[in-house]
């Protein structure tokens, strides 16, 4: 693989983009204190925007990292980011990354996050030359795993108590997406 780091990726609504500390309130608004947001996600909902300020600190501080992946979710419609999506989990001998991705709850089920992880998934495959794109989700949380499915990912299989989120420990449901996959799509 051949790490860019968090570069910016502009679609028809988004600019996906580095945080910024300038985002540290409007993020506190849109989604880090949203409860909804975190119910199946393993980070608790901020109580104070210091949280938030601790978190945007370490990841601006991470940026210098070609290998450190955290985007923004700047919707253009309001100039403010509702939201994050990231790469972790990075394996450079299996070409594999994984995806988490959440929105403040105000903005769901409108396309924003498919056409986020449509972003990133193009940029994994075509950039950084990746080929395997995986993400997974709480059984109980299905419009995650709708968001995977509208990007092209293919389910693999529900692995038994495998994470943990807010929920305690909890089941996973697996899909991915191979480079093979991607551009025969393309």
């Amino acid at each position: 693989m051949e790490h860019k780091g968090t570069i910016q990726i502009e679609t028809e609504r988004l600019i996906l983009r580095k945080f910024q500390m300038q985002d540290v309130e409007v993020s506190f608004k849109n989604w880090t204190n949203d409860s909804k947001v975190t119910e199946f996600l393993r980070w608790q909902t901020h109580k104070d925007i210091g949280e938030t300020k601790e978190i945007f600190t370490n990841w601006i501080e991470s940026y210098k990292n070609l290998d450190f992946y955290q985007w923004a979710i700047h919707l253009k419609e309001i100039n403010q980011p509702i939201g994050g999506i990231s790469a972790f989990d990075l394996n450079d001998r299996a070409k594999k990354v994984h995806i988490g991705y959440c929105i403040g709850s105000k903005w769901w089920n409108k396309g924003i996050t498919s056409e986020a992880l449509s972003a990133i998934i193009s940029f994994f495959f075509e950039e950084v030359g990746v080929n395997r794109i995986e993400s997974m989700h709480d059984p109980n949380n299905p419009n995650s795993g709708k968001v995977m499915k509208k990007c092209g990912m293919k389910y693999e299989g529900t692995l038994r108590q495998f994470d943990w989120s807010n929920k305690g420990i909890v089941d996973a449901c697996f899909y991915s997406i191979l480079t093979n996959e991607y551009f025969a799509n393309k």
